[in-house]
């Protein structure tokens, strides 16, 4: 085992920075560990880099740091204003440290409009871009098992395979060019949110009817109408378990992006439109911390 340990770890000389250690990236960051990467880890708290570090990570004190120090550049954070801030921020920027031969991957969800801006600034300086957001929960980012939607160059793509691997992505669908991995992502988030929508609101309307969720998830649960990610939203429902795997101010938040990106292309999107108001509800009546599945109080 221990010659099998020291083969790998020859094998990856890449050095990968991992920018944002919330729920996905600490994972990310822990999954190349274990593949023996080298990894440097920035967050603008460190105590959430302290396990990793423990385990073998560097801590960089800016997201420039932590480039200057690594082969490929990962980036996992909330949302548009903070990635702005983790490439760009005029001193302490990863984008500042990004030299030919590099290569920068956004993982985060965002709009397709700012991966775009992004992807211009970047290849700029002869450095690959990706924007390759993830599919998955905690749990598939813990066991390995996260989709990638990828858009961006083949080429680029190639490289760093291997650390999309190694990051726990079992399943690479490259989409087309830098933006469309992000609006795929962006629908399949809306698509998720709406079926979680229309469930929270239909399993109220049952319960009116002195039908059990719990029965009426029975019934749907053995007819083709439900998708498995849908299943798994109601069983939460049901067991009014809410704790924030996916938090509603998170699902809004894409639902405005979702929003944004159809504007720029004047296309109508009124089942969207109307669904964001639901999360906005939740939000009002202070769910927005907890799972997506919070909206189910709302129809009690």
């Amino acid at each position: 085992m221990k010659d099998c340990s020291q083969e790998i770890g020859k094998m990856n000389t890449k050095t990968v920075a991992v920018i944002g250690l919330g729920a996905m990236g600490s994972r990310i960051a822990q999954n190349l560990l274990n593949s023996d990467y080298s990894v440097v880890v920035y967050n603008r708290t460190s105590e959430k880099a302290q396990p990793l570090i423990k385990q073998g990570a560097v801590f960089a004190t800016t997201p420039r740091v932590a480039v200057e120090q690594s082969d490929v550049a990962i980036s996992m954070v909330t949302d548009d204003e903070s990635s702005r801030q983790v490439w760009l921020a005029p001193e302490t920027g990863a984008a500042w440290e990004l030299t030919p031969g590099k290569v920068a991957i956004e993982m985060s969800t965002l709009t397709v409009d700012w991966v775009r801006e992004l992807n211009k600034i970047i290849t700029q300086r002869e450095v690959g871009f990706l924007d390759a957001p993830v599919v998955g929960s905690r749990s598939q980012a813990e066991a390995g098992k996260l989709i990638s939607l990828v858009g961006g160059e083949i080429a680029t793509l190639d490289q760093v395979q291997s650390i999309l691997s190694a990051a726990g992505i079992t399943t690479i669908q490259r989409v087309g060019p830098v933006g469309q991995g992000m609006a795929m992502k962006l629908a399949v988030n809306a698509l998720f949110g709406i079926q979680v929508a229309a469930l929270a609101e239909l399993l109220g309307m049952l319960s009116k009817h002195e039908i059990e969720p719990s029965k009426a998830m029975e019934c749907l649960g053995d007819l083709p109408v439900l998708s498995m990610a849908a299943k798994g939203a109601g069983s939460l429902i049901v067991a009014q378990n809410h704790a924030p795997l996916f938090p509603i101010t998170l699902v809004e938040k894409d639902f405005r992006y979702v929003l944004q990106t159809a504007q720029g292309l004047a296309a109508e999107l009124p089942t969207s439109s109307a669904v964001i108001d639901i999360y906005r509800a939740a939000i009002a009546h202070g769910y927005g911390n907890e799972n997506i599945t919070g909206i189910g109080q709302l129809f009690v």
